[in-house]
């Protein structure tokens, strides 16, 4: 859904379809795909922490970004009512966004399944009549299924942000006009108001801080490494924040320029 709406039901638009993100980019730097569509932050859940990890170990680059409005619904086999479920599964991240629903349904066994839409094909293939997936309505129409609740999400404003990667070579898809969003990562020396002066620095350059976030450093505890998301109105801007920024950090990546969504 997030892969059509970024990009189109444009002709020859072909989807493959992965079980593991790390398995996504892959095909992405190998070459066996043009790009993929992770996504990298939900507005009840909070940000995919693995992707950040992959943005910074592979050699891929954000080229675009979506916002998705997310819609979660009980989904199970035709003729199946709610009080024949037993189980309820879906993607982890899907379930924690429907906590409210399943807290009031007691009687449900929660089960984490690989994906939303993969646990109503996979109750559809296997006939399970006391069983139903947490996913889109798509996933009802793609597969045969029905809705049996609609709209199960905690909150209605649930939106996910998705990231179109390429691979670093790629050429780029369009001119690049109207960017005004970058995504940086950084390390700094671990010393008392190293990241206030990093932070600092992108506030002198006239750039607009909209998220941050840290991950640890592997084999080095309490290190971390730290991603931000700044917005600009000029390409000089976005320079001159790079710039500061590579003067005092041990280690700055560009994860990507792009016009926000």
């Amino acid at each position: 859904m997030a892969t059509v709406e970024m990009l189109g039901n444009q002709d020859g638009l072909e989807i493959i379809a992965c079980t593991l993100s790390a398995q996504v980019l892959a095909k992405v730097v190998a070459g066996e795909v043009d790009g993929a569509v992770l996504p990298i932050e939900n507005s009840l859940h909070g940000s995919v922490a693995e992707h950040y990890d992959l943005l910074l170990e592979l050699p891929v680059r954000i080229e675009r970004e979506s916002l998705l409005r997310i819609r979660h619904n009980v989904i199970a086999m035709p003729g199946v009512t709610l009080e024949e479920v037993r189980r309820v599964m879906s993607h982890p991240v899907a379930l924690s966004q429907c906590r409210r629903f399943l807290a009031s349904h007691q009687e449900f066994e929660v089960v984490p399944f690989y994906d939303t839409a993969g646990s109503v094909k996979h109750l559809m293939e296997a006939g399970l009549r006391d069983v139903a997936g947490i996913a889109p309505a798509l996933a009802a129409r793609v597969y045969g299924a029905e809705v049996l609740v609609a709209g199960v999400e905690d909150h209605a404003e649930n939106y996910t942000r998705f990231h179109l990667l390429r691979r670093d070579n790629a050429v780029a898809d369009g001119s690049g006009e109207g960017m005004d969003k970058m995504s940086l990562a950084f390390a700094i020396e671990h010393r008392p108001g190293t990241l206030v002066a990093a932070l600092e620095r992108l506030a002198r350059a006239g750039v607009n801080l909209t998220k941050i976030e840290s991950r640890p450093v592997p084999g080095s505890p309490w290190e971390y490494v730290f991603y931000v998301d700044v917005r600009f109105d000029t390409a000089e801007k976005a320079e001159a924040a790079l710039a500061a920024l590579r003067e005092h950090c041990r280690m700055v990546k560009v994860l990507g320029q792009y016009r926000a969504a």
